[in-house]
């Protein structure tokens, strides 16, 4: 595996991890939510940003926001008992094959 995608795998798990404290900010009224999400956040777009050194952006943000959908609908469910319902899981199955087809079958640059 590149560094590329070692860089993409980091910027993924700031991401949920922001996310995920986005919610238990409480709109950034918690402070320690709140400076968690900041750092997340600001860590993710600096890993997503070296991450397009070698990969093009589109098959970047993909992949980074396939992914992160999928782990932020577990975290939603398991936390915050925020299941979804039939078409949220059929939009959710679309992006995940959208991803997959771009990998597998995409001749667009590095990736």
């Amino acid at each position: 595996m590149g560094r590329s995608y070692i860089y993409l795998i980091l910027a993924i798990v700031f991401e949920i991890i922001a996310t995920t404290f986005l919610k238990k900010s409480e709109e950034f009224s918690k402070l320690m939510p709140s400076i968690v999400t900041v750092i997340g956040y600001s860590a993710a777009f600096y890993f997503l940003s070296l991450t397009l050194r070698q990969i093009p952006v589109g098959i970047t943000y993909a992949i980074w926001s396939g992914v992160g959908i999928i782990f932020i609908t577990i975290i939603g469910i398991v936390a915050f008992k925020q299941i979804p319902d039939l078409p949220a899981i059929i939009g959710i199955a679309l992006i995940v094959i959208g991803v997959i087809i771009i990998n597998i079958f995409s001749k667009m640059g590095t990736h």
